[in-house]
């Protein structure tokens, strides 16, 4: 077996579960998860009827490019929302299954392992994906705290000029996962001087770029700040994004990669021996959902009333504060996250993901100890009911007002 699986760590959610051992939940009381990143809004019915209706498409090999229908509406959607120049469907856009899959598998195609010490930066807290492409691809993962002393901005300057010699690939996540941030036009500017410096390539993972508070403002995507900064070509760098979160399809499997053409062509060369395809039913479902705006409107309309009646009930308790974008409150917790999520779910029957799972030391510091991931996917009056439960644990283990 490749020895290198031996470096992974269990996922934050086998870590939970072996958390959770021995633990009796109340059986009163029903359970509530917000542990887990999984929408659970409908799907729409048009992305059904667009799958079903395609069905015979199941008798063809899909090509590993995908269809020129779905590049072309992927390359639509992108100028539309990014205000950019028109995308070239065929050379800047990759339709990908899923933008988990995808991620992984870029690692393995950018990574140089004949280079001395190959490095693979990641924000701090993170998405576990990154860290295992980093290994898997023969490269050690780095991490850049997000603080909130600093308002969760990316600790560049704590990666030495030397370990930056050795960066071929960054991942960066905005929105965030958890924190929620987005990163604003100055912090394009380092990244992207970082990577000319240096010579790595970027990867931006912006699946919860459609889940944001104002209508009117919609986070900056990667793309988007490299057109506004000249970089035309979108040299070095590759977004991804999915309709999972956008379009409550997380079963569907469907995203897409896009940007340098040159790295693309080499990314899909990979894909071509990786075998990864999306089907034809599933091109027809997808292009369904990236011609349709409306029910991303609502949607997003969901998430606002859940955090507008979420934010009075855990602010008390556990000072949250509203996130840039997203469909998470990282909050911070009155004693270890582990203790607390194991001894809330033991006393409320309500799941949380502790912050040390979703981050690793760095610089000395976990940015994730202290802080619980609470996911707003359940149904309004769940989501409700959890945050009361949360409250009045809160109160009376702790005797913070509530």
């Amino acid at each position: 077996m490749n020895p290198r699986l031996d470096l992974l760590q269990p996922y934050p959610f086998e870590r939970l579960r072996q958390l959770f051992n021995g633990v009796e939940a109340p059986a009163d009381r029903s359970p509530i998860r917000l542990s887990i990143g999984e929408p659970q809004h409908a799907t729409p019915a048009f992305i059904q009827e667009a799958l079903v209706m395609n069905l015979r498409g199941l008798s063809a090999y899909p090509t590993t490019a995908g269809g020129d229908g779905l590049r072309e509406t992927i390359a639509h959607w992108l100028t539309q929302r990014y205000d950019l120049a028109p995308i070239d469907a065929t050379h800047e856009v990759l339709p990908v299954s899923g933008s988990r899959e995808a991620l992984f598998a870029f690692a393995q195609a950018v990574v140089d392992g004949s280079r001395r010490d190959p490095l693979v930066v990641c924000p701090n807290p993170f998405y576990q994906i990154y860290e295992g492409a980093a290994l898997l691809a023969g490269a050690q993962p780095v991490f850049l705290n997000q603080l909130p002393e600093y308002d969760f901005r990316l600790d560049m300057d704590s990666l030495s000029d030397e370990q930056w010699s050795r960066v071929q690939l960054m991942y960066v996540c905005s929105p965030g996962n958890p924190t929620g941030k987005v990163l604003q036009l100055e912090d394009w500017k380092q990244i992207f001087e970082r990577a000319d410096r240096h010579g790595f390539v970027i990867a931006a993972d912006e699946c919860y770029s459609e889940i944001y508070f104002d209508e009117g403002a919609p986070p900056l995507g990667a793309l988007q700040a490299a057109r506004r900064l000249g970089r035309n070509a979108y040299e070095r760098l590759v977004v991804f994004s999915s309709l999972s979160k956008r379009s409550n399809v997380p079963g569907l499997r469907s995203g897409f990669v896009a940007g340098d053409r040159q790295v693309l062509k080499q990314f899909l060369l990979y894909r071509t021996y990786h075998g990864c395809a999306m089907s034809v039913p599933i091109q027809a479902a997808s292009m369904a959902a990236w011609r349709d705006e409306s029910h991303v409107r609502e949607n997003r309309t969901l998430y606002r009333k859940k955090f507008a009646a979420l934010e009075p009930i855990l602010g008390p308790a556990l000072a949250t504060r509203l996130p840039d974008a997203g469909f998470y409150f990282w909050a911070k917790t009155p004693c270890d996250d582990r203790e607390f999520a194991r001894a809330l779910f033991a006393d409320t029957h309500v799941t949380v993901l502790p912050g040390q799972f979703l981050s690793r030391v760095s610089a000395g510091v976990n940015p994730g100890e202290g802080f619980v991931r609470i996911a707003l996917v359940a149904p309004l009056d769940e989501c409700i009911e959890a945050a009361e439960r949360i409250a009045g644990f809160v109160s009376r283990r702790f005797g913070q007002q509530a």
